[in-house]
């Protein structure tokens, strides 16, 4: 959500501290901050805070309470007008979609550019300016958090209905794209002719789209189904302000004062007659109270606050509030609708107050939770990884199984794993492309991994290992035989005797070192040398020559003929930075050859 400090200044009549510090604010006690672009600010807007948070009146709310500054004005305080209603306007409404639906008819408008101001604003938040109507429907979504639309009275119909789409019906968008869409999308029609105006709460249909020639105008704010629209969302691939909005489920409550800010403002901008407003209200929340004490606070935070502090934090977030006995018995305002539980108001306070004031103490020591299966598991890796084995780590999703997801991650892997050997077999074959820059050419690519596994009735413990021959423990007596994938049920091994007595100190592992994303280039030399001159040296020479890049050099191959040995090497470079070249691995490569060549009786094959 972008913010422009000039537009939050609307908000108060003290002057706001410096974009920095409101960017500092914001982030140590709200939102994170992407970016900051002069006085615009990038902010990051989580689902749990995004049915407010979405606006810049939501935004403008969180300074106020962190910075305790007073707001001079709350479009969301201020009491709604009573506009008659008319019959000129016809809304049919599905009410397992529409939450509530707020509509108006407005003729003899002018539709022109927008006045300097409203051009800037939009402007100041990376939006461009179009029209005075569309601009209008763009301010107040970027200023309330409610997305509104204008639809051309005389293109769209007198009789709409925002139902359920048709299979095989198509719209095409403003932006000019064509959409086939399904039974589970909604749209709005013209009753009459049938025809697709729009993609319900998404995305305005060409059509019934406003041009200078518009002289009358369908207002449109809604409130939607957040799940539906955000499936319509994924199905068609196409995001909007619109739809980011809705799917996170902005209180029902707020399409009024939508509505009331886009007739003042279309009317300042653009000119017109109210005919009437037609307001369907199909779910109404109820009141959510919740309920939390001072000790309560404390005791989940860690912190020593006084009553006062917690009453103070709650004013300034605008909730009311009584104290019933030693509890505050809270009522959030309607666009708050992430404040549920006594939690969320004990994250409220701790969170205004400063998370930076509670005392940094140690987590006790709980002498009831017992460790030993944990260590059992750790001492099995640990012996493994001492006997040269590496640690693997595989998803939990595979193509076939027991156990079938009710809403797989992964389409292709719908099934929990019943086993650890196909995705151990993976593996394997993947690892043989690493293997030289890993290992020498003759060593065997030992791995294991140690997972959960499914069956219909049960999950357990399992242990697979790979190549040729890991002796672990009396205890557990899982020896694998050379070139072998075994697997074996850790559920039948005592863990816990296994994890008495552990000593992770005792096995001391090497440190990480951060691995290159760029491939590596392999080269083999052999070298003829008099019989009695060891392989060091002629290693030592390598990787002198062989440049900073040579990640490995390993002996593959040696043997002694009429007096001579010959020693084999496998070369491995590898850059950091970058995709390393034949030519320049020519160059080390000639280097390392021309200096061997200089020994005296030693000969490059």
């Amino acid at each position: 959500m972008k913010v422009h400090r000039a537009w939050l200044q609307k908000y108060f009549d003290s002057p706001l501290p410096p974009t920095a510090e409101i960017a500092d604010a914001l982030t140590f006690h709200a939102f994170e901050i992407e970016e900051t672009v002069g006085d615009m600010l990038d902010v990051k807007v989580l689902p749990d805070r995004a049915a407010y948070g979405l606006s810049h009146r939501g935004i403008a709310r969180e300074i106020s309470a962190i910075l305790n500054i007073p707001l001079k004005i709350d479009p969301l305080r201020e009491v709604l007008p009573q506009w008659s209603t008319t019959d000129k306007l016809n809304i049919e409404t599905d009410p397992e979609f529409v939450l509530r639906h707020t509509g108006a008819l407005i003729t003899g408008i002018t539709v022109g550019p927008s006045p300097a101001w409203l051009r800037e604003a939009l402007e100041s938040v990376g939006q461009r300016s179009i029209n005075n109507i569309v601009d209008a429907t763009n301010y107040v979504m970027l200023n309330l958090g409610q997305p509104t639309h204008a639809f051309d009275a005389l293109k769209s119909s007198s009789k709409i209905a925002i139902r359920k789409a048709k299979a095989g019906e198509t719209v095409t968008t403003l932006s000019g794209e064509t959409y086939e869409l399904s039974e589970k999308m909604h749209v709005f029609a013209n009753v009459e002719t049938g025809e697709v105006l729009d993609v319900a709460g998404i995305k305005g249909g060409l059509n019934s789209g406003v041009t200078e020639s518009t002289t009358s105008i369908f207002i449109s704010v809604g409130n939607y189904d957040g799940t539906t629209i955000r499936k319509t969302a994924q199905a068609l691939k196409l995001f909007t302000d619109a739809s980011s909005r809705f799917q996170n489920r902005p209180s029902p409550e707020l399409t009024a004062y939508g509505m009331r800010d886009l007739l003042a403002l279309i009317a300042e901008v653009a000119g017109g007659t109210l005919e009437g407003v037609v307001d369907t209200y199909n779910h109404r929340p109820g009141v959510v109270t919740a309920r939390v004490t001072q000790k309560q606070v404390d005791s989940l935070l860690g912190s020593e606050y006084s009553e006062k502090e917690v009453a103070d934090v709650f004013t300034r977030l605008g909730f009311s509030f009584v104290k019933s006995g030693d509890e505050f018995v809270v009522t959030s305002p309607f666009e708050r609708t992430d404040i549920v539980i006594k939690e969320d108001l004990i994250e409220e306070v701790g969170r205004i107050l400063g998370y930076d004031r509670l005392p940094a103490v140690l987590l006790p020591v709980s002498g009831t939770v017992d460790q030993r299966r944990y260590h059992g598991i750790e001492r099995i890796k640990d012996v493994l990884v001492g006997q040269g084995y590496s640690e693997i780590s595989t998803q939990s999703f595979a193509k076939k199984g027991e156990v079938q997801l009710a809403n797989p991650l992964d389409v292709e892997n719908p099934y929990l794993r019943p086993s650890l050997v196909p995705n151990m077999q993976k593996a394997v074959e993947q690892g043989k492309h690493m293997m030289p820059l890993i290992l020498s050419p003759k060593a065997p690519l030992k791995l294991f991994e140690i997972g959960t596994v499914f069956s219909r009735d049960n999950e357990y413990l399992s242990l697979v290992i790979s190549e040729p021959y890991a002796e672990l423990d009396p205890v557990l007596g899982v020896p694998v035989m050379a070139g072998s994938i075994a697997e074996y049920d850790l559920s039948k091994v005592d863990l816990e005797a296994y994890g008495d007595g552990y000593e992770p100190e005792k096995y001391v592992l090497g440190a990480f070192s951060q691995f290159s994303l760029y491939p590596f280039v392999l080269r083999d030399i052999a070298v003829w040398v008099p019989e009695g001159v060891e392989g060091s040296a002629v290693e030592k020479i390598i990787r002198e020559k062989a440049g900073t890049l040579l990640k490995r050099c390993d002996l593959f191959d040696t043997f002694s003929k009429e007096g001579r040995t010959s020693y084999a090497y496998r070369l491995v470079f590898q850059s950091m930075d970058k995709t390393l070249t034949d030519v320049e691995v020519g160059e080390w490569m000639k280097s390392v050859t021309d200096t061997l060549n200089a020994q005296s009786a030693w000969q490059v094959r």
